[in-house]
């Protein structure tokens, strides 16, 4: 534990208590507030076994330095981005793991305002802090924990992005994946004229039916199958902290975040002409082509949250979206949600009179993509060096934003490590012809299997 591998890019995350512990979570509050030196800090977690511990041993470490918490118990990711804002705390932490598999857990921090805390903007600092021990003197009687866990303020900061009068009463599936979301949901449903059937609904760290990630496509088929069975309108499934929302049209099939990146931009800007959307360099055509179309301006970004908030601050952006689900709000303090994505979408198929389908296809088709594809491998910048290598005689437009993205006339690719977890992801789009997709790929992962 003493090279601190749990410490990422733009969060804190890995195997629990092999990365990360009880003890190296007290480390981490008191390093947190000998960093920041804020008075006050909003602490929440996630459903996984480990994090009601990691959160007691975390606010240890926060009130043993003086600093008060206000905590607010179960809760999604963006409950803690909201709460910051909100109660004008100096800081927040949420302990969570978010899609990882069973086992895993971590940390996504803020400062004052919900700025992201990424390796760029402290991060790097905390760690060389727990390494060291240089923490601030402990006090001699520890701050308070004060519990908030009244949740009406976000609920009516979500509803605020509606008109409720417009929205129709859908049939939606809502599936939580046994994760945060179930509790948080039930709350707001109540406001809204919709039938819901819930599926894994009960939040559960044990993940009785596998772990809460819908970019995994055999943990799709349950959402699908039940729009099926009771010919729903859509469905909405959420990963474990809820900061990521995935769509499924009335046929069951599976709505490619990428796709919702241009329609809620090309919405978004209906009331803000001219305004800037950031995008992440995975898959893109569509996403500039969308937005420019609306009026929009795209602007490219490193991808992860911590790095688009950032930019997004930087550049006064009205949204920001990532292929893999992360939808940002200006006025949602530059943070994703997983709820008010879906909220829009709804509104939107309320106002239009088509559905989810009807909305998505001729993007989908315009742009077919591959998904994002995932490769447990060893020797990951030997392969995407190969890959870059292979197609340099067909001199490609090259986008080293974020890994290595090639461009050609009729497709295109991106193939990047992950900042989160030790795998090689890909993906491929083209200009409306599916079955270059299926061939890149192929070509790609031929590549791949050299190094096997």
């Amino acid at each position: 534990m003493q090279n601190l591998s749990c410490f990422k890019a733009y969060d804190i995350r890995g195997e629990v208590p092999l990365d990360l512990n009880n003890d190296l979570a007290y480390r981490i509050g008191r390093a947190y507030a000998s960093e920041f030196t804020p008075k006050n800090v909003v602490v929440g977690h996630d459903i996984r076994l480990e994090s009601p511990d990691l959160s007691a041993a975390l606010c240890r470490g926060l009130t043993e330095s003086g600093v008060e918490v206000w905590h607010l118990g179960l809760c999604g990711t963006e409950e803690v981005y909201f709460a910051t804002s909100h109660y004008q705390a100096d800081g927040g932490i949420m302990i969570t793991a978010s899609h990882n598999p069973k086992g895993n857990n971590g940390m996504k921090l803020v400062t004052a305002g919900s700025k992201p805390i990424s390796k760029d903007t402290g991060l790097l600092e905390l760690k060389r802090r727990v390494l060291e021990k240089d923490f601030v003197p402990t006090v001699e009687q520890s701050a308070q924990i004060h519990p908030k866990h009244d949740k009406s303020a976000y609920i009516q900061q979500l509803l605020s992005y509606i008109d409720l009068d417009s929205i129709k009463p859908f049939k939606v599936v809502v599936n939580a994946g046994n994760g945060a979301a179930g509790p948080t949901f039930d709350l707001l449903a109540e406001h809204l004229p919709c039938e819901f059937i819930r599926i894994n609904h009960e939040a559960d760290g044990n993940f009785p039916n596998g772990v809460p990630n819908p970019m995994i496509p055999e943990n799709r088929k349950v959402t699908a199958d039940a729009v099926i069975e009771h010919h729903a309108d859509f469905a909405v499934a959420w990963d474990g902290d809820f900061d990521r929302c995935f769509l499924f049209d009335e046929n069951g099939g599976f709505i490619e975040g990428y796709y919702l990146i241009g329609l809620l931009a090309e919405t978004l800007l209906k009331n803000h002409p001219g305004a800037k959307i950031v995008y992440d360099p995975r898959l893109t055509w569509n996403t500039i082509e969308q937005v420019t179309q609306a009026g929009g301006v795209p602007v490219q970004s490193k991808t992860g949250h911590a790095f688009i908030k950032e930019h997004m601050r930087k550049i006064d952006a009205l949204y920001g979206g990532e292929m893999s689900a992360h939808h940002y709000f200006k006025d949602f303090f530059f943070c994703d949600s997983g709820m008010i994505p879906w909220l829009l979408i709804m509104q939107l198929m309320s106002r239009s009179g088509k559905s989810l389908n009807q909305l998505i296809r001729e993007r989908a088709a315009a742009y077919p993509c591959s998904g994002e594809l995932n490769y447990k491998v060893e020797h990951s910048d030997k392969i995407i060096a190969a890959v870059r290598e292979h197609y340099a005689d067909q001199n490609p437009e090259i986008d080293l934003t974020d890994g290595v993205g090639l461009a050609f006339a009729q497709w295109r690719l991106n193939i990047r490590t992950s900042n989160t977890e030790p795998l090689l992801r890909l993906n491929v789009e083209s200009r409306g012809d599916p079955q270059l997709v299926a061939q890149k790929v192929k070509e790609v992962e031929a590549i791949i299997d050299q190094f096997a």
